[in-house]
């Protein structure tokens, strides 16, 4: 034995035997695998779902060649429809965390996001931070809907061999910027982007847009990063706030009270104004004039979990649940409808 080991540290294996090590895990390129439902014989649970309808008619050349309000409202709708049939095929998932924050997802991607579907790396491009990691689902929706990769993949979420993990994975996912999921992480890496951009000479043309859930709040680091933005003066960040008010235990004001959210990124240097976030015309009015601030933005819009479904619209119970196969037809045959209104007010405008 080696004489400058202490005799209480010395190996107690014997000569000759095998040593047992724990395994490291060995990092590698994930390889392709094909589509867990690839094969005809394999079809997937709730596969009678009708088809997310085509997304058309084009954005109107009345808003100047960008979706109008009522568009907007339609495609958060497909979006919608989307969510509850991948997450009703996955059996897994946050459907009403995904739900509450389609409207601002889809005044995102279809309006306020600067992006290139076929270049998702442009060093120009806005980048969108979903800091509420578990409510990927609508996230990939609009990936999908905007050619990202093809709209079939979303029936593989939370499949093996899929992409689309149960959170957001920046190196297996098209479109992801971050990979999130661990709440109050979004904002302060939000934060560091922006001072990437700035260093690169992009801080006048690139914005940062993150979206946030109250339980983000409820994280200090969420503050750290308001302080940084606000101590380094970054103009080009934008924070909006899903503020649903529900959480898997109850209320976010039974399970820790985040108080006056406006009030509060006011305190630390931002500007701060607060939407109704089912309002699509505020949205777009908010996201739009955050960009031509001279400090970090904002939003605290008011959401309710489950938007669009009734019987699960503001309602406890749902977080992290997913929906029955009647419920998930209920839910669609819900959103159907309003589709086929939302797109006759879109034909006739």
């Amino acid at each position: 034995m080696d004489p400058r080991i202490p005799s209480g540290r010395r190996s107690r294996v014997p000569a000759g035997a095998a040593r047992c090590y724990p395994r490291r895990p060995v990092l590698s390129k994930p390889q392709p695998k094909a589509n867990p439902y690839d094969q005809a014989h394999d079809e997937p649970p709730m596969a009678h779902l009708k088809p997310v309808p085509d997304p058309a008619p084009e954005p109107s050349s009345k808003a100047g060649g960008k979706p109008s309000i009522a568009e907007l409202e339609r495609y958060a709708t497909v979006l919608r429809i989307h969510c509850v049939r991948m997450v009703a095929v996955a059996k897994a998932g946050h459907l009403d965390s995904s739900l509450s924050a389609a409207d601002i997802v889809a005044a995102l991607y279809y309006r306020a996001l600067r992006h290139d579907p076929s270049n998702p790396k442009w060093r120009e491009r806005d980048r969108f931070v979903l800091s509420k990691g578990h409510g990927a689902p609508i996230q990939y929706a609009a990936l999908a809907e905007h050619g990202y990769f093809p709209v079939n993949d979303l029936m593989g979420l939370r499949q093996i061999g899929s992409h689309l993990q149960g959170h957001p994975d920046m190196n297996r996912t098209p479109g992801i910027e971050v990979s999130t999921g661990s709440l109050g992480q979004g904002l302060s890496m939000s934060v560091g982007i922006c001072l990437a951009l700035r260093l690169d000479g992009l801080s006048d043309t690139a914005h940062t847009f993150c979206v946030m859930s109250d339980g983000d709040l409820q994280e200090g680091e969420s503050w750290e990063g308001a302080a940084t933005a606000a101590h380094f003066k970054i103009n080009n960040i934008t924070a909006i706030l899903d503020y649903n008010h529900l959480q898997t235990d109850g209320t976010t004001e039974e399970v820790m009270d985040v108080g006056d959210a406006r009030a509060k990124f006011e305190a630390f240097g931002w500007d701060a104004v607060e939407i109704d976030g089912h309002d699509m015309d505020a949205i777009v009015e908010a996201l739009e004039r955050s960009r031509t601030l001279d400090k970090p933005a904002a939003i605290i819009a008011q959401t309710k979990k489950g938007r669009g479904i009734s019987f699960m619209e503001g309602r406890f119970g749902f977080h992290g649940k997913a929906p029955s196969q009647e419920q998930a037809e209920e839910a669609m045959t819900e959103l159907e409808a309003t589709l086929e209104q939302q797109t006759k007010t879109v034909e006739k405008s």
